[in-house]
């Protein structure tokens, strides 16, 4: 359904991030062509966002490496923010000549993993990201800021919910305009969902924050539903669940696109987006994933 009523209680925002997340874990690179059209249609079920890419270096992100030829070459909808993810000062020199809409930075709630993802330390990534953060709202750009390994880390195991809250108040201080959290190796419960929001309602409202979900143990849609209970309003999803985190091992994909707008439609939410066109969106993508593997 498009059009729909942006009613705070019924309207949920959906973010696509099958481009980005989801193309960043295949083990080949998808042809810039092949993104393209990936993209153009994700634009057709009218998406209010969608993650297109990364301007991460080629050496560490290669599937990713044609990001500015991608925005080059996309058919943009008005009404869709086309956004990327940006981890240095490079990066966001080359996110603006791309005419991005939006950028995203990262950090993590475990040393662990902000050691093997950003190369640095939690405080050091933090600092790298002033002058991005700066930039970007000096461009008149929003910045989303991602904090990852939420529950739970690959390297250092559970994570406390104070240290999530004590990066979502430091993203907050840095000039973040949006929090998304990301539960990175999809093995978090309901309850675990519930913990963390707990601890993060210290300083932020639920609603007032993105939900990046995985679903390695299948209960990413009954987090999703832990969530909405919670007043969270904002989800990340990617077509035909594809993704993962190359920094996470045993990690798999996003929660599928499709399966989180079916939950919410059955829940009585609206989104604004085409089922139908997302559908035709991971016809082709998996058309191409399935050509490369064979």
């Amino acid at each position: 359904m498009t059009g729909a009523s942006r009613d705070a209680l019924g309207f949920v925002r959906v973010t696509e991030v099958g481009p980005r997340d989801g193309l960043q874990n295949e083990t080949r690179i998808v042809s810039t062509a092949a993104k393209v059209a990936f993209i153009d249609l994700l634009s057709a079920a009218h998406f209010p966002e969608i993650e297109v890419s990364s301007f991460v270096s080629p050496k560490w992100v290669p599937q990713l490496g044609d990001a500015s030829d991608v925005f080059a070459r996309i058919q943009r909808r008005p009404g869709t923010i086309y956004s990327a993810l940006v981890p240095n000062e490079r990066g966001m020199d080359s996110a603006l000549a791309a005419r991005v809409d939006k950028v995203a930075i990262f950090a993590a709630a475990s040393e662990g993993f902000s050691a093997a993802n950003t190369g640095g330390t939690i405080q050091e990534v933090l600092a790298r990201f002033v002058r991005v953060v700066a930039s970007a709202h000096a461009a008149r750009l929003p910045v989303r800021a991602y904090v990852s390994c939420v529950v739970r880390c690959p390297y250092d195991g559970p994570v406390a919910p104070t240290a999530v809250r004590h990066v979502v108040e430091q993203l907050l201080a840095l000039g973040a305009d949006e929090i998304d959290l990301g539960e990175t190796l999809g093995v978090a419960e309901p309850a675990d969902i519930e913990r963390l929001y707990a601890e993060v309602a210290r300083v932020l409202r639920p609603e007032r924050t993105t939900l990046h979900l995985h679903n390695t143990n299948g209960r990413a849609l009954d987090n999703a539903r832990a969530a909405l209970a919670l007043g969270v309003r904002s989800f990340d999803s990617s077509a035909g669940g594809i993704g993962g985190c190359p920094y996470a091992p045993g990690a798999r994909g996003n929660v599928d696109t499709a399966a989180l707008l079916a939950m919410l439609a059955s829940a009585g939410y609206e989104t604004g987006v085409d089922g139908g066109a997302v559908e035709r969106a991971i016809s082709s993508i998996t058309q191409v994933l399935r050509a490369d593997a064979s």
